[in-house]
């Protein structure tokens, strides 16, 4: 164990990018965590680190151990879930990385109704855009990843995927509530608020008005799902989002629409894992909660 500490030094003063950094970090003083580096450089066999102006950062030899680091880590917390699992004590510690719009409603509740059963299990989220969601995946930094179109399937085992439609989020008393049949061409017309192009819902919309004589023309682009849920009730404009995110029945200040498949695509959220990574076994059942949660429902306004 003293072994893995170090590694969880040597960690520690990458993400900071400095011994003294790290050092206050992890509770030990910069002169015990350099020495611990340079004893483990000596019996490693080689540098890991380039000392900098300021600060380190990894060499190539120290991009490969950090690496197994993290594989390491991740193996070692897979190996006491399944001996907590064996004593019954059904412990552990979840690492999640999901998109925005499942933060407000549906991971709260997926996660309460875990540990209403594995009270002993602990968690952390962490909200990704597509490409952030698959970089924790490749650190080992999430053990399993929920987002909206993913980039690289190629790299990881895709547990679940279902489709969302897309939908347009306006004031009660917008225009368009009225219109039977809502189209994106009606909310083009009116001002519009988007999400920047590394969200997965706007590389739906870009696609959609690709197809189109109309153009994308947002008076504001943001990466809160909530200020656009909060803007277009000051003015007469139209957001979007998918609608797992939304509280389709509980908002009486919004209305939510949804748009025809026929006008833009629908988001794919996919539940993903590292590629030949075997999960703990907190991690593997959650992994088997989310994907029979949401294979009982396409959508999911509320949970």
């Amino acid at each position: 164990m003293k072994h893995l500490q170090t590694l969880k030094l040597i960690d520690a003063v990458n993400k900071a990018g400095s011994i003294r950094k790290a050092a206050e970090d992890m509770h030990i003083t910069s002169s015990a965590l350099n020495r611990r580096i340079l004893g483990f450089e000596e019996e490693f066999g080689a540098p890991i680190f380039e000392r900098l102006h300021g600060g380190v950062r990894l060499n190539p030899a120290g991009e490969l151990l950090i690496e197994h680091i993290r594989g390491q880590m991740a193996d070692l917390e897979r190996v006491r879930s399944q001996v907590a699992d064996l004593s019954g004590l059904r412990r552990g510690h979840v690492s999640i990385a999901c998109s925005q719009a499942l933060q407000p409603y549906f991971m709260p509740a997926q996660i309460a109704d875990y540990r209403a059963e594995h009270p002993g299990v602990s968690f952390s989220v962490q909200v990704r855009d597509r490409e952030a969601a698959e970089e924790d995946l490749r650190a080992f930094q999430s053990d399993l990843a929920l987002v909206f179109e993913p980039v690289h399937l190629g790299d990881f085992d895709v547990l679940l995927s279902v489709e969302q439609p897309v939908f347009a989020v306006m004031a009660k008393d917008h225009p368009l509530v009225e219109k039977r049949d809502l189209r994106l061409r009606d909310c083009l017309g009116f001002p519009h608020v988007v999400p920047p192009k590394r969200i997965g819902i706007r590389f739906l919309l870009d696609l959609a008005v690709s197809r189109m004589s109309q153009k994308l023309e947002p008076i504001a682009e943001a990466d809160s799902f909530e200020f656009m849920r909060h803007y277009v009730q000051h003015e007469r404009a139209v957001g979007f989002q998918f609608p797992i995110g939304l509280n389709l029945t509980g908002d009486d200040r919004l209305v939510f629409r949804p748009l025809p498949k026929s006008d833009v695509t629908y988001g794919n959220l996919t539940l993903m894992q590292m590629k030949g990574r075997t999960l703990s076994v907190a991690s593997a059942r959650f992994a088997n909660q989310l994907a029979a949660t949401l294979n009982d429902r396409a959508v999911a306004p509320n949970r």
